[in-house]
């Protein structure tokens, strides 16, 4: 197995920086084309073999130093019970987005265990004959927050813009349920076998340097705190 970017994690590399792509297997394949033409995209991320396979589909290809795990951050959405599904052109799309303290009220607690063992298998499944290095990863809590409310993919998160300002105490209450389930996601990617892990904040860059501080930074660190001791993040 190449350990590049494993060692550049530990600052041990001294040959070339590990290379990896976002959506590294993605559209531009003609796999991929095949295996969609056949599968919805949360088909190929809910069944181990589908998501496995599309996670190899680049090594080899690239050439690249890392595997990331196919899949997408919004299934803690749909852990929560929110009904999400993908349209061409469109993106991602919550049918039954939050709207007020009281929905927040009436999420379900997931066990993540079984929530995302499918996400488990997955793992299990890679680490068997993968080459490289595994990354998993979620979204971060205010990213989440901003997809389970808007509905889907905005330019200005008015939405929720509108909802951080006028009750920022359910808001953060929002926050702090997501980032609980996803500290237990992460985890059960750890126990799976995933060796790295990110974190994606897509639209924090829409915050102020105040807003970031108070409605994400604290979630990335109560995160992080609820994973192992030096885990590379």
């Amino acid at each position: 197995m190449t350990q590049l970017l494993l060692e550049a994690l530990k600052c041990q590399n001294r040959s070339r920086p590990p290379v990896w792509l976002m959506r590294q297997a993605g559209r531009y394949m003609p796999e991929y084309r095949a295996l969609r033409s056949k599968y919805s995209f949360l088909d190929m991320v809910h069944h181990p073999e589908l998501a496995a396979k599309v996670t190899c589909l680049p090594i080899d290809l690239l050439g690249v130093d890392a595997a990331i795990l196919f899949c997408d951050i919004l299934v803690i959405a749909e852990a929560f019970g929110l009904s999400l599904h993908f349209d061409d052109g469109v993106g991602p799309i919550i049918d039954n987005p939050l709207q007020n303290a009281a929905d927040i009220d009436a999420l379900p607690t997931p066990c993540a265990a079984e929530a995302f063992h499918y996400v488990a298998e997955t793992i299990k499944l890679l680490r068997k004959d993968l080459k490289v290095p595994l990354i998993g990863f979620s979204g971060a809590p205010f990213t989440l927050a901003s997809y389970m409310i808007e509905g889907r993919s905005s330019r200005d998160l008015r939405k929720t813009k509108q909802w951080m300002l006028k009750d920022p105490n359910s808001f953060h209450r929002l926050l702090n349920r997501i980032a609980v389930l996803v500290i237990d996601y992460l985890n059960v990617q750890i126990e799976a076998g995933a060796q790295v892990l990110q974190i994606f904040d897509s639209w924090a860059h829409t915050l102020s340097y105040h807003q970031f501080t108070e409605f994400s930074l604290p979630y990335f660190k109560k995160i992080i705190q609820g994973l192992p001791k030096n885990f590379p993040v």
